[in-house]
């Protein structure tokens, strides 16, 4: 059977979605003999560092992630978006989801931390896009 590996894992730090606790995620990764997972919680990056050092200790190969809300524009008060997973090939894509991340809850901050395609394609280096939610 070919090697699975779970691309959009929300954890507890993906507020008011994730229930998953980390030390469960790689205890199951260990379980399941997978050996790379990602972390995808949506809108925001707090537990990155706890995931990293989690997986390091599991021998887990852990994919830095974010599940973002993606509009029009991040600068109009407008709802509507669209979610789109993005994970981290490098450490260049890790310093691009850092920023978009920022630029998100400092500026695109209404309702949900948001950015928009403009922004994306400013940054994209080093990322690898995915589909989110329906």
């Amino acid at each position: 059977m070919a090697e699975f590996v779970h691309l959009h894992v929300h954890t507890e730090y993906s507020l008011l979605d994730g229930a998953t606790r980390l030390d469960k995620v790689f205890k199951a990764c260990l379980d399941k003999n997978m050996s790379a997972i990602a972390i995808t919680d949506h809108g925001n990056m707090f537990g990155s560092l706890y995931f990293a050092e989690g997986a390091k200790k599991a021998g887990v190969q852990g994919i830095v992630g974010c599940e973002l809300y993606a509009c029009d524009d991040y600068t109009k008060q407008e709802r509507g978006y669209d979610h789109i997973v993005l994970l981290c090939k490098n450490k260049k894509g890790y310093k691009n989801l850092i920023k978009l991340n920022s630029i998100a809850f400092v500026d695109g901050l209404y309702y949900k931390p948001r950015i928009d395609y403009k922004l994306l394609s400013e940054h994209t280096e080093g990322l690898v896009c995915l589909s989110g939610c329906l």
